[in-house]
């Protein structure tokens, strides 16, 4: 196999197994979004979307298959639906941070009521 199309295979699975991956294409995360609103089939998201219906098919089955979206068989459309719990690592991640800003602000609160009383106190 070409080193060409080694890179291609890489990156393809990359994005096909990470969730973070996943969601660092823009168009994925607006498909998230709409989804959070209730299940669609995929030709009302790639309109809403301005995507052709093979493009938003080819994205939601990377969504799938990293488990956000969950797909089901309705008479000849296919409705997908957020699957929130794959967002899980994310949100575990993102979580560290939101610890790092409280405490900041924690620190930053604990500053500006030491300067109140220092200037009370003039």
């Amino acid at each position: 196999m070409p080193l060409w199309e080694y890179d291609a295979v890489m990156a393809r699975a990359a994005t096909t197994s990470d969730v973070f991956n996943a969601i660092a294409e823009p168009q994925r995360r607006d498909i998230l979004a709409l989804l959070r609103a209730g299940e669609r089939p995929v030709n009302e998201l790639a309109q809403e979307l301005g995507m052709s219906q093979p493009g938003a098919s080819k994205h939601l089955r990377v969504l799938r298959e990293v488990g956000l979206v969950r797909v089901r068989g309705a008479g000849k459309q296919r409705l997908y639906e957020l699957d929130a719990g794959g967002l899980r690592p994310v949100h575990e991640w993102v979580g560290g941070f939101e610890r790092f800003w409280n405490e900041s602000f924690d620190r930053l609160d604990t500053y500006v009521q030491d300067l109140k009383r220092t200037r009370q106190e003039d």
